[in-house]
């Protein structure tokens, strides 16, 4: 399988195939989703990972779970429709864009007239087909507002995965970096591995290599050290929650990176479409973490590397303040501060 053209969430033929990203580097494995249970234990389990996918996995995930109810009428289709779009919310608290993008078809079918289900379903897959055609648009223009912070000779720093595999295509924090190498800027990027998960050195440096872009793998705690050497120009990561006031929400130890960042007076980028931003929440404060189990921390792999019966802390997420951000490059253009009222201005509406 071409590692360039897989896609991490593919819909055909009224089919839904989510490709298993926790089997990779080693196996490209692409799942068919035969019930919203395993839509919900693809999301949970993190084979489909990054806010944008699990968005588009999600609306695509409640036409599974409805495919089967086209029989039933207007009232009775709605309600099933209302309830597995909420079980499906359940599965990841902190991605703000599975809760957008399920809000936003049951919102679509709720307020269309047709009156059976068979008319409703279809009504379901056209938004949740709408939904993944705009990610790929807004990653897409992410990269033509971010590229042009890139030139030659930069090392750019990323951390976890918020790339092709974690949107429809190009990427957030990426797009930029796929537009560069495609235009001929020469840079490197420095992908740290991201702990626990390894999502930088499984599925970043993956991806990357896959489309010819120079890139290096380091361990979490070589970033400073590859700061202190002046190997990092520019660090750009993505997100999984933006508040109104421009707190970060992403993977655990995106706050380390930004501190030192703003230490070594290293611009700190965060990537994100306008489906990530969400202005109701008014700080980071308010944002839920997720926590996830020991198993994580104390195994790799299969073997066990911490003692039996030690108390673990597993948070998937940090939050950033705003003040360690230096931008936001959004699919509307690079946001600066001061951002509850430039983040407002911008997505508002």
């Amino acid at each position: 399988m071409d590692k360039q053209t897989v896609k991490s969430v593919a819909w055909e033929n009224g089919t839904l195939y989510l490709l298993d990203q926790t089997q990779l580097p080693t196996d490209v494995v692409v799942e068919e989703q035969q019930s919203v249970k395993q839509v919900w234990d693809s999301i949970k389990k993190l084979k489909v990972r990054g806010a944008p996918a699990i968005g588009v996995a999600g609306a695509y995930g409640l036409a599974v779970a409805m495919r089967d109810k086209i029989s039933l009428d207007r009232e009775s289709f709605l309600a099933e429709m209302q309830d597995n779009a909420s079980y499906l919310d359940s599965s990841r608290p902190t991605a703000v864009n599975l809760s957008w993008a399920l809000n936003r078809v049951v919102k679509t079918v709720r307020a269309h007239s047709a009156k059976s289900g068979r008319e409703l379903y279809d009504v379901l897959v056209a938004e949740a087909e709408a939904i993944h055609a705009e990610d790929v648009e807004l990653c897409r223009r992410i990269g033509e507002h971010g590229v042009s912070l890139i030139s030659d000779g930069m090392g750019i720093l990323t951390h976890c995965n918020a790339g092709r595999l974690a949107t429809s295509d190009y990427g957030t924090a990426t797009a930029p970096m796929y537009l560069a190498h495609e235009r001929g800027v020469s840079f490197t990027v420095y992908s740290d591995e991201s702990r626990p998960l390894l999502q930088g050195s499984r599925l970043t440096a993956w991806e990357l290599q896959a489309a010819g872009v120079d890139v290096y793998t380091i361990t979490d705690n070589m970033a400073a050290a590859m700061m202190q050497q002046g190997l990092i120009n520019i660090v750009i990561v993505g997100t999984d929650r933006v508040a109104a006031n421009g707190d970060v929400a992403n993977k655990i130890g995106t706050l380390g990176v930004a501190i030192l960042a703003s230490y070594f007076k290293i611009p700190f980028y965060v990537a994100t479409p306008f489906s990530t931003i969400d202005l109701a929440t008014t700080s980071g404060s308010q944002i839920v973490i997720e926590e996830r189990g020991e198993d994580e921390v104390t195994h790799f792999g299969m073997r066990r590397t911490a003692p039996e019966g030690i108390k673990v802390r597993n948070p998937a997420f940090d939050v950033t303040p705003n003040a360690l951000v230096t931008g936001f490059i959004t699919d509307r253009g690079i946001i600066r501060p001061p951002y509850r009222d430039t983040l407002k201005a911008a997505f508002g509406n």
